[in-house]
């Protein structure tokens, strides 16, 4: 693998073993964020759209962050490009091609090629760029969407202080 491709490959200077030293109780404390971020989520969601599939692969991104907040794919640089690009991508499909497989298959295929050019791989992207693109309804979701994904970018910068606080205290 390339030096380049960050995205595939833990951040630089990373301390892995600090997640293998929490407990339980560590991990149930680093689950929460991601937890109460795409319930958050869900309630804009609910008060500003009624799309709510097209926020489901956030909850996986939420996850992915919690799973390992030092990771390339869950950087704050590759969340959005990847996520704001699928969901570009998706409704681009969406709007020439109609809500079909035809524009869900271009859409994903599309993305994909472009995260790894862009060294932007964040594979719950894939279902985002499917959602946008089989979708029906109005097109303005995009930039609700957008603030969902900042608020996820939000949460990967929440757990790595998490993370680190958590083993700060359990080497006391």
């Amino acid at each position: 693998m390339s030096q380049r491709r960050s995205s595939l490959k833990a951040l630089q200077g990373t301390n892995r073993s600090l997640r293998r030293r929490l407990n339980l109780k560590g991990e149930l404390v680093l689950a929460t964020g991601p937890t109460l971020t795409v319930l958050g989520v869900l309630v804009v969601v609910e008060v500003l759209s009624r799309q709510r599939l097209l926020f489901a692969s956030l909850a996986s991104s939420a996850f992915l962050i919690y799973l390992d907040p030092q990771h390339g794919t869950n950087s704050v640089r590759t969340l959005i490009i990847s996520q704001m690009m699928a969901a570009g991508i998706g409704l681009i499909m969406h709007l020439l091609l109609g809500s079909g497989y035809l524009s869900g298959g271009i859409a994903m295929v599309v993305a994909i090629v472009l995260m790894i050019l862009l060294d932007a791989v964040h594979p719950p992207a894939v279902s985002t760029s499917l959602s946008f693109a089989l979708r029906a309804g109005n097109e303005s979701n995009i930039v609700l969407f957008g603030l969902a994904v900042g608020i996820t970018a939000l949460l990967v910068v929440l757990e790595r202080f998490a993370l680190w606080l958590l083993a700060h205290y359990s080497e006391e």
